[in-house]
């Protein structure tokens, strides 16, 4: 059972491999203006899954930061993480020991989330292990082909590969939304919030890791508190 969810996790992470190594090539590049060596910028990759994060630390190297204030900043920028632990973490089996609860932490960004969440009754980590098995290496890949390929793609290809992101969210909620028409309000309010705390003066003083914390905060709870589930459904 468990090499049959490492293989539908690795078959289903494909496409998400796929769009890490294309944005990823982003990194790569800022990690090369940032002077990370190819290698360093691929471990950096491979250790801490998070464009926002890593994004963040370029410009702290770049400017000289010192050490702690790069904690303090990816501390903050990938808090939302915590939460989404805490969710997934009601999905693992109560008995599952504790060195499969590290590993599926290590894996968790939002879009291994997305599918490890999504799964129907307990959560077998193997196959969060089969998505992270192609996703993971292809965010590395991704930004070590960025670095190497710094000075020959054109700017207007890579502002275009960034959009890849954006796909991959859709890709992530619309199957959900299908099959519950009540999320698509969520979601639509989800994202005039967002776009009100990011363009709007008011919220400058906020930090971009700390408004998604804010926002994830208030949007979950309006809506169990508006919208509960079932406890049969549940």
């Amino acid at each position: 059972m468990h090499q049959q969810n490492y293989i539908k996790g690795m078959r289903e992470g494909i496409p998400v491999g796929l769009g890490y190594f294309v944005v990823s090539f982003t990194i790569g590049i800022a990690a090369r203006k940032a002077d990370l060596t190819p290698v360093q910028a691929a471990v950096m990759s491979f250790t801490n899954n998070t464009s926002a994060g890593q994004f963040a630390s370029f410009a702290l190297i770049a400017s000289g930061a010192p050490y702690i204030e790069m904690v303090i900043s990816q501390a903050v920028i990938n808090l939302r993480y915590c939460l989404m632990s805490c969710a997934l973490s009601q999905k693992l089996d109560r008995g599952l020991p504790f060195y499969h609860r590290l590993f599926v932490a290590f894996g968790v960004t939002d879009e291994i989330f997305g599918l490890s969440i999504s799964q129907k009754g307990k959560l077998d980590p193997w196959y969060t292990y089969g998505v992270m098995s192609v996703a993971v290496p292809g965010w590395s890949l991704g930004t070590l082909a960025g670095v190497l390929s710094t000075g020959v793609l054109p700017g207007t290809f890579l502002n275009a590969m960034n959009m890849a992101l954006y796909g991959m969210f859709i890709a992530i909620f619309m199957p959900a939304a299908r099959q519950d028409r009540k999320l698509l309000p969520i979601i639509f309010i989800a994202m005039a919030l967002s776009a009100a705390v990011h363009w709007l003066p008011l919220f400058d003083f906020i930090s971009s890791g700390m408004k998604i914390i804010v926002l994830t905060l208030a949007i979950s709870a309006g809506a169990a508190v508006l919208m509960p589930v079932p406890e049969e459904e549940a």
